[in-house]
């Protein structure tokens, strides 16, 4: 019920929103306190402590002062403030983590005169480094390291007293909203970055009950953004299905450099892993997630036999042992997953319904060729020319594409796959049409003077 109150009230909103860019005071707090309500008892408790509920102004709202958050980029000339902010951002998270570093890295060595700003969950409301700001949020049990933000009051107020030129949300829960919430406050532009289909994951993991009012929750927050960025056509129509009108592509890119088959040390790996020499070596990277689709892969090796063996790195997790399959950590650092990927023989992908597919073109740029299903946002990225297409994300499907690949003349197929990450996926590509978003935007939008706040 929860979820279909939080559809309604996007609806509503988003008409408004389409009518009066910036909203009212009053619409505010009614999709405030309809968003919050949509959180547990729990949450709403620790919310209030949080908050100092009944407090004058917000002087206790956050103990948080700007002026500590060391700049990012800006230098003497700042083209403009661009804050993004996201709760998909743990120690082990995956590809919103690495999209997130890449740009800042980028934005450092080809856009220094852009000061940029992450607002991420942690343990307490402060600056934790060079643009860095955390806010406090509790630790999901079982979550990986992640968090879940429970205050929209609060992570509004931490965007509001930082000042950006714009806003970029990396999903539609409390930061998503509270960008919304400050982009009208402020009068500035505020992108949402859609970075997975949560219609499809609602139906995995709760059933498929509760893929259409989470589809309808998707489609109207969505809604509400001034411009939505997909990282794929897949996703793009995902999101026209839903009504979302202003919407461009950016595919993700990779680090050609980093990603890269130099990297590679066979024998290293087959010593760490006991593995025979003659193995075929199949890699997956991710997280031990349900909709990774991990248990398919392994089916597909067990059912192929020798000399098919499979690497998982961080994904193993929970799986029961199989003689087929070798688990290991997840590493943390790029460098170190790069080395692992580039020593195997062919990367192997089971999701149908992911948005992009970061770690595929990190596969590609490490010179692996790639299977996977012919569906979503890895189906664009894969053909022949660079690997084997799978009907079906079933184990069945994905091991008869397997022995298509080795069929073939798999050297060739590595050498294209190198060649495809570095021409049509570079950083430059996805960071330079971004900032030029992001440009237009703040061109198109008249800036409010900020709120007078106190932190």
């Amino acid at each position: 019920m929860r979820t279909i109150a939080l559809a309604r009230l996007w609806k509503r909103s988003s008409a408004l929103r389409r009518k009066r860019p910036f909203g009212d005071a009053q619409e505010r707090e009614r999709t405030k306190a309809l968003f919050l309500a949509a959180s547990s008892s729990v949450e709403k408790r620790k919310a209030r402590r949080a908050l100092g509920k009944g407090a004058p102004g917000t002087a206790r709202l956050v103990r948080f002062d700007p002026a500590q958050a060391t700049p990012f980029g800006g230098g003497d000339e700042t083209a403009f403030h661009l804050i993004d902010t996201t709760m998909m951002f743990a120690p082990r998270s995956g590809g919103v983590k690495r999209y997130l570093t890449a740009k800042r890295a980028w934005l450092e060595k080809r856009r220094p005169d852009i000061r940029h700003t992450l607002v991420v969950p942690g343990a307490h409301t402060r600056a934790d480094g060079p643009g860095i700001v955390t806010v406090a949020a509790a630790r999901l049990p079982f979550g990986d390291g992640y968090r879940m933000p429970a205050s929209v009051t609060k992570w509004e107020t931490v965007l509001k007293v930082l000042a950006p030129d714009v806003i970029e949300a990396g999903d539609v829960f409390v930061p998503g909203h509270a960008a919304l919430e400050a982009g009208e406050a402020l009068g500035v532009p505020v992108v949402g970055f859609c970075h997975t289909d949560a219609a499809a994951l609602a139906a995995l993991h709760l059933g498929d009950w509760a893929e259409a009012p989470t589809f309808n929750f998707w489609a109207q927050a969505y809604s509400r953004f001034d411009h939505v960025v997909a990282p794929s056509w897949h996703t793009a129509s995902r999101l026209a299905e839903a009504g979302v009108e202003r919407v461009s592509v950016h595919p993700l890119g990779v680090d050609t450099d980093t990603f890269h088959p130099s990297r590679g040390d066979r024998a290293r790996l087959l010593r760490r892993t006991g593995l025979p020499a003659d193995s075929r070596l199949l890699v997956f990277a991710g997280r031990p997630a349900r909709e990774k689709n991990v248990e398919a892969m392994v089916a597909a090796v067990e059912k192929l036999g020798d000399p098919y063996r499979l690497v998982l790195v961080g994904a193993g997790h929970g799986l029961p042992p199989s003689d087929r399959v070798v688990s290991l950590d997840f590493e943390r650092e790029p460098e170190r997953l790069a080395a692992v990927v580039a020593s195997c023989d062919a990367f192997l992908h089971a999701n149908e319904n992911e948005a992009f597919g970061l770690v595929v073109i990190e596969a590609m740029a490490a010179g692996l060729p790639v299977i996977g299903p012919n569906k979503g946002g890895v189906g664009e990225l894969i053909d022949e020319t660079v690997g084997q297409a799978a009907r079906t994300s079933d184990s069945n499907d994905l091991a008869e594409a397997i022995e298509a690949l080795f069929a073939r003349d798999v050297h060739a197929i590595s050498a294209a796959a190198r060649a495809r990450a570095v021409t049509r996926h570079s950083w430059d590509a996805t960071f330079e049409g971004l900032t030029k978003l992001y440009a237009d935007l703040i061109g198109r939008t008249p800036r409010r003077e900020p709120l007078a706040l106190t932190a």
